[in-house]
């Protein structure tokens, strides 16, 4: 369909209009549900802790779901286990080269822990090659106990989790605009969101064909760094506001929601449609174990004390450049 299974510039155009397509698409739709759920006069901790916890998954949720249905699942696993390699060593370790990253932050040590316990989970239902639709529902009801466990935290220690400091400036957004804004942001959204997700699935699908590899390798690379971009400008801004400490705590939630809330809905989808999520071999014998080694290194760090600064941003980014080529060197482009 339209050419791309023999033409790679237009393969890679679509993945790219699709990530920014998918982007823009979630903006609209957190703000867009924040907006009515202010009206509605929800309180600023449900509104933290569901829209915008969930939306910001939305991107990584919809193309995941969309590529299990598509019977692309190399790409739906790559994009979670891309993602949460990306957020720890890329989010992180690029800008640690030029400022501090604080973690100190209120609730970074309970989700540097839980995101390790997040990819653990992760590979001890994939163990036999397969997620079933049983262990995705357990996947996915994890991240309903998460939720509670931060909304539990919240209320009894007065803790402003991470996830939660968005609320302010989307409540302030939603005073500004009419009812009818709101609707349309909302509206937009969702079209936007499989919109997107569908056209980077057809076209990592066709570049991965083209390249001569799997379509796991687009969703652990390119997929992964185009997804992944909205958390470094986050982090790039924080640290040049010296900020940094709460953008921690939203790469590691970020990282627990892609594996219980995008793993665990890839998984259903894949069952809903008669079949297993399979695990390709290479997760068993690499990339797991980076994403382990990765979320590992980052709560040691952060349990120690230590802020993410410029020798851990060498260490990060380094290693993310190395698991890179690692990776291609692995799967030889084949044109």
């Amino acid at each position: 369909m339209f050419g791309l299974e023999t033409n790679l510039p237009l393969a890679g155009g679509f993945i790219l209009a699709g990530i920014v397509i998918l982007l823009f698409g979630g903006d609209m739709l957190i703000r867009g549900a924040a907006a009515i759920a202010k009206r509605a006069s929800i309180p600023p901790l449900i509104v933290g802790l569901t829209i915008v916890a969930f939306g910001t998954s939305a991107p990584e949720l919809v193309v995941s779901v969309d590529a299990a249905l598509s019977g692309a699942p190399g790409l739906a696993l790559g994009n979670i286990v891309g993602s949460n390699i990306a957020n720890v060593l890329f989010v992180l370790g690029l800008p640690a080269l030029v400022g501090v990253i604080g973690t100190q932050a209120p609730g970074v040590r309970r989700n540097a822990v839980f995101a390790l316990l997040a990819g653990v989970a992760l590979v001890v239902v994939s163990r036999d090659g397969m997620i079933d639709i049983i262990e995705a529902a357990v996947l996915f009801a994890l991240i309903f106990g998460f939720i509670g466990l931060l909304a539990f935290s919240a209320m009894g220690a007065k803790d402003d989790d991470p996830l939660l400091a968005e609320v302010a400036e989307l409540e302030e957004a939603a005073s500004k605009g009419s009812l009818a804004m709101t609707l349309v942001l909302l509206g937009v959204g969702i079209v936007l969101l499989p919109l997107g997700a569908h056209m980077i699935v057809m076209g990592g699908t066709a570049a991965a064909e083209i390249l001569g590899v799997s379509d796991a390798v687009i969703g652990l690379t390119a997929l992964a760094i185009g997804t992944s971009l909205p958390e470094l400008a986050t982090v790039v801004v924080a640290v040049m506001r010296r900020e940094a400490g709460l953008a921690i705590g939203n790469v590691l939630g970020s990282n627990v929601f892609n594996v219980f809330a995008v793993g665990g809905a890839a998984g259903l989808a894949a069952g809903a449609a008669g079949v297993e999520l399979p695990v390709p071999d290479q997760f068993m014998t690499f990339d797991f174990w980076v994403m382990l080694g990765a979320s590992a290194l980052l709560a040691l760090w952060i349990f120690a004390g230590r802020n993410v600064g410029r020798l851990a941003g060498v260490l990060f980014f380094g290693g993310y450049v190395a698991y890179i080529a690692a990776l291609w060197w692995m799967n030889p482009i084949q044109l």
